[in-house]
């Protein structure tokens, strides 16, 4: 499964960039996130709630982050299994532009392979469900920036 998109935030390069390598800040902004630490540099082990057409289903996985080129790129690995719902493996490219001072146009590539009870349900739909749970993402984040800015102000 391969698709892209993008999304603006309303926060300079560098504090989107801040907020992907903190797992705090980070996790406020997955949808479904259980948990996620850190567990060595630029590698992370998350536990994640996610509803695929019917199936709902804990994954629980890691993530790694290479070829940082901060704070314009980097590229996340993941790997994660649900169980007898399924296993999903793949890679992320992440762009960062800076719009202007005050925004960030965030481009992302997914390469990703599913297997198991997930990968039966269809292309169409897990492509849905993943540009759903992207564009949720990308809210969230837009509401932690909010949120930081108002309590730093």
């Amino acid at each position: 499964m391969k698709f892209s998109d993008s999304s603006r935030i309303p926060a300079p390069r560098s504090k989107v960039w801040k907020i992907i390598f903190d797992p705090a800040a980070l996790s406020a902004c997955i949808p479904g996130c259980e948990s996620l630490e850190q567990v060595g540099e630029n590698e992370f082990e998350a536990t994640v709630v996610a509803k695929v057409g019917p199936i709902k289903a804990r994954f629980k996985g890691s993530v790694s982050i290479e070829n940082s080129h901060q704070p314009f790129s980097c590229i996340l690995h993941g790997q994660g299994s649900g169980g007898v719902a399924g296993q999903a493996s793949g890679h992320v490219n992440l762009r960062l532009d800076a719009a202007d001072e005050n925004e960030t146009d965030v481009a992302y590539e997914i390469d990703a392979q599913i297997g198991g009870k997930i990968a039966q349900l269809g292309n169409r739909i897990v492509v849905g469900t993943v540009k759903k749970i992207a564009a949720q993402f990308f809210a969230n984040m837009e509401e932690y920036v909010r949120r930081e800015t108002q309590t730093a102000s």
